[in-house]
């Protein structure tokens, strides 16, 4: 790869400076010359009011803005492979996109003192304009985004897999226009613009067909349409809003793609599934389940895998095979059924055998020091002993 240092002014790189606010990128600059966002870069986010102005005032101050790097394409062309985001701020800056507080009122770059322009514009900026195959080119560019704010995976993903395929994908899950924002935001984690979104629809696809993300982005780089994407993501968000009636914070997160791929050729009476949520979440409620995450997948899967509420109590069960252990034990060695009581200095009490439904379930090692709810750690105290015990 070659590489060669030139100097650019803020105002030549400024220049017809084209932004999509639908997309939140800067799509041209430098006359028409420089394309600020290849769909293998991220989206802005700079635009948070922080580090957008901190850009602008950097400028202003005289502090360097650090090198900044081209591609060079076959038809003379350039794009931004590391400063868009500086770029994009100062091209909003000066297309009166947002403002700074300069001496202590708000300013946009048209009520700026003409001076103030001037240092703007005639900043120079240094660029090392690169050019190399898009292989050479794509391994820079992962380079040289390991400082600063790191690439995503799937923000680098994009940049490896780039063409009709990516664009079309973050056409659709990258854009913080999108109206469908808002539903996908009570199932999906993180941020649309740094690839949150895109990265689970990928992932769901790819669960669905046996096969990374990775993989599946390499076997349809060049496809024309998504839809084979965009309708899976789709059938499983529909598919729990239709059977989790109630739309809870919980379910932010999940892995809907996998469960979907799981449970969902299942059939569900939906009224009865969301009323026997609403009770497990009371028992959440009232700390004897504490992983309330895992009521979803626990429902679904028919009650039967327990570990995924992470249960305080004992249940039934348990508790019968243990009360039958001790007592046979207390029994032929004859002292208490009870622990505690056949350590006791009374000798009544030594060898008393309780009833079950005078005993209590009791975790051997403390529940809020670690102890779980497992037979393992279980055993069975009189009312009175377990009482007393607490937490010790």
């Amino acid at each position: 790869m070659k590489t060669e240092l030139k100097q650019y002014t803020v105002q030549e790189i400024c220049k017809d400076f084209v932004f999509s606010d639908s997309e939140d990128k800067g799509l041209f600059g430098l006359s028409g010359k420089l394309v600020i966002q290849p769909e293998y870069q991220r989206n802005y986010i700079y635009g948070d009011g922080k580090r957008d102005v901190a850009v602008i005032d950097s400028v202003l101050k005289g502090y360097p803005l650090g090198l900044i790097y081209f591609n060079k394409r076959a038809d003379g062309s350039l794009e931004v492979l590391d400063g868009q985001q500086r770029i994009t701020s100062l091209g909003r800056y000066v297309t009166n996109k947002f403002s700074i507080v300069y001496n202590g009122t708000e300013q946009n770059f048209y009520s700026l003192d003409d001076d103030k322009k001037e240092i703007i514009n005639n900043t120079m900026l240094l660029v090392y304009e690169c050019s190399g195959t898009e292989e050479e080119i794509k391994e820079w560019f992962k380079t040289i985004n390991i400082a600063g704010v790191p690439l995503m995976d799937q923000e680098l993903l994009n940049a490896i897999y780039s063409g009709s395929f990516v664009s079309l994908a973050k056409e659709e899950f990258s854009n913080t226009q999108n109206p469908q924002n808002q539903k996908r935001s009570h199932f999906i984690k993180g941020s649309v613009n740094r690839q949150d979104y895109l990265e689970e629809a990928l992932l769901w696809i790819a669960q669905k067909q046996d096969k990374t993300i990775s993989g599946y982005m390499s076997e349809h780089r060049n496809d024309d349409n998504i839809n084979e994407l965009k309708n899976y993501f789709e059938d499983a968000l529909n598919w729990a809003g239709n059977i989790f009636k109630t739309v809870r914070k919980e379910m932010c997160g999940l892995e809907w793609g996998r469960l979907y791929k799981t449970y969902g050729r299942n059939p569900y009476n939906s009224e009865e599934i969301s009323k026997r949520v609403e009770e497990l979440f009371d028992d959440a409620n009232d700390k004897i389940i504490t992983n309330s995450k895992g009521i979803f997948e626990y429902v679904l899967g028919g009650e039967k895998d327990k570990t995924l509420l992470n249960i305080r109590i004992f249940d039934e069960a348990t508790k019968k095979k243990v009360y039958k252990i001790q007592t046979e034990k207390g029994k032929e060695e004859g002292y208490s059924n009870c622990p505690l009581c056949a350590l006791s200095n009374n000798p009544e009490e030594r060898v008393k055998i309780w009833d079950l439904k005078d005993m209590d379930a009791d975790h051997v090692t403390a529940w809020s020091k670690g102890g779980e709810s497992k037979i393992e750690n279980c055993q069975m105290l009189c009312k009175i002993h377990n009482r007393s015990k607490g937490n010790r």
